[in-house]
């Protein structure tokens, strides 16, 4: 008797896979674009009640410990881990994302006293842009005109989407007050550019980090995330708010850890897409996230919809359309 083993056929395959990715990036949108809301949902009087450094930490040890559990119960990762005992030629590339994140993460404060917050958000969609010059300078990938010029259009959805935000805010009040009127200086601009310089390096980076070695993501995840803890900790260690009134859990409600839990899982999310997809993909997640933002906000934060929010909506897909087909 001839035995065939249970092979499903290419197109079935195919379609497993999609409906697989289709899951995977509509998650990562709503993990995205209810983000903002949740961190609005945590400030008391009108501020943030916890320490970020803290909340970072949180993160970063989150995606440590499920890099672990996940590695731990992998029978074929763990013998590959096994078998390729980590080397500092193996382990240090893993260290330049965790440095670059951590400069960035520096960059978004220290720049605010050069630049009013509206600027900081309609600009650093720049890095749409900086991402995709790196993807094609980098990774060696060539895009076609229309692929360009789709990534242009996102960046410009972004910046519609940055503006029409701005139409919330009272021009009357915000006229008479200096920190909240627009401005940025030569600094300002320099730092912008740096800022979306560094994050676009920083994810074309770890995409090729993690394509170019052959293990486990895992295991990968879990050099990645101990670099991240390492230096996210020893900079919390530094910093003026290591030790508060409240210690280290100052200031946690459920709000901020639904956001630890979602942005944890976000990271590992991503690491998926950057491994087995590619960084343009992160920047369709990032953009298409706006409407969930926007509905979330409306809903939850009875935030008022202006009609040029669906003008950056089209643009996005729009700009999906174009690149995807």
């Amino acid at each position: 008797m001839i035995v065939t083993p249970n092979v499903r056929p290419p197109a079935e395959r195919r379609g497993s896979q999609q409906l697989q990715w289709g899951i995977l990036l509509t998650l990562m949108v709503l993990i995205y674009g209810s983000h903002a809301p949740l961190i609005a949902l945590t400030k008391v009087d009108g501020r943030v009640p916890f320490s970020p450094s803290s909340c970072v930490i949180l993160i970063e040890s989150a995606k440590l410990l499920t890099s672990l559990a996940a590695l731990l119960l992998s029978r074929e990762a763990l013998s590959a881990a096994l078998s390729a005992p980590p080397s500092p030629r193996l382990v240090a590339p893993y260290a330049v994302p965790a440095l670059l994140y951590a400069l960035n993460n520096n960059l978004v404060v220290f720049m605010q006293a050069y630049m009013d917050p509206s600027s900081y958000q309609v600009l650093s969609n720049l890095k749409i842009a900086s991402t995709a010059l790196l993807y094609s300078l980098c990774l060696g990938r060539r895009l076609r005109p229309v692929q360009w010029s789709a990534l242009g259009l996102l960046t410009g959805a972004g910046v519609c989407h940055s503006y029409s935000s701005l139409r919330s805010v009272d021009p009357g009040g915000a006229a008479a007050d200096s920190s909240t009127r627009l401005h940025i200086t030569t600094w300002g601009v320099i730092l912008v550019l740096l800022y979306c310089l560094v994050s676009g390096l920083a994810a074309v980076y770890t995409e090729r980090v993690l394509k170019s070695q052959r293990l486990p993501l895992s295991l990968q995840n879990l050099y990645l995330y101990a670099f991240g803890v390492a230096i996210n900790g020893a900079a919390y260690l530094s910093g003026g708010d290591a030790v508060g009134e409240g210690g280290f859990l100052e200031g946690y409600s459920a709000a901020v850890w639904a956001v630890v839990a979602g942005q944890a899982a976000n990271g590992l999310l991503m690491s998926v897409v950057l491994k087995h997809g590619s960084g343009i993909t992160r920047l369709f997640v990032i953009s298409s996230s706006m409407l969930v933002n926007a509905l979330l906000s409306w809903a939850v934060l009875r935030l008022e919809l202006t009609p040029m929010f669906l003008l950056p909506v089209a643009m996005t897909a729009g700009a999906a359309y174009l690149y995807y087909t």
